[in-house]
């Protein structure tokens, strides 16, 4: 059995990682899968998906650091002119820090229960907010 659904969020800053793993859990509780796997992919490709800890104090961490690797103020190839779009491309940073992020995440399904670590959080990484993003999740498994 195969079960696909989305989740849409509307982020709140230029940076940020929103805390998922709720929502994931009461999909996976409904959709009556017992035993399988839960995919997380996120449609955008200045968003990430990401697993850590659920502390502010590290989730700071993550973002100041990202940030220096990848600063606002630096030279990037694709803040220019895309005829594509029309518009400048502002937002370079997003791209590379979603690479560093990856865009999906994996878990198993045991007994109708997602399984995540005691500490384990899953995050929707935001890096080109705020803006209206959508999550894909497919659950695959039997009853």
């Amino acid at each position: 059995m195969t079960e696909y659904r989305e989740l849409t969020y509307e982020t709140q800053a230029y940076n940020e990682l929103i805390p998922i793993a709720e929502d994931i859990k009461k999909l996976v509780s409904e959709c009556g899968i017992q035993q399988g796997i839960v995919y997380i992919i996120t449609k955008h490709t200045t968003t990430g998906i990401t697993v850590n800890e659920n502390l502010e104090c590290l989730k700071a961490d993550i973002l100041k650091r990202l940030g220096m690797i990848f600063p606002e103020e630096d030279d990037y190839y694709h803040a220019r002119f895309l005829q594509s779009y029309g518009a400048m491309a502002g937002n370079p940073t997003g791209h590379l820090k979603a690479m560093i992020t990856g865009n999906h995440a994996v878990f198993p399904i045991v007994n109708g229960s997602i399984m995540l670590g005691k500490a384990q959080e899953i995050y929707l990484a935001e890096f080109d907010g705020p803006q209206i993003r959508d999550v894909m999740i497919s659950i695959l498994g039997d009853n």
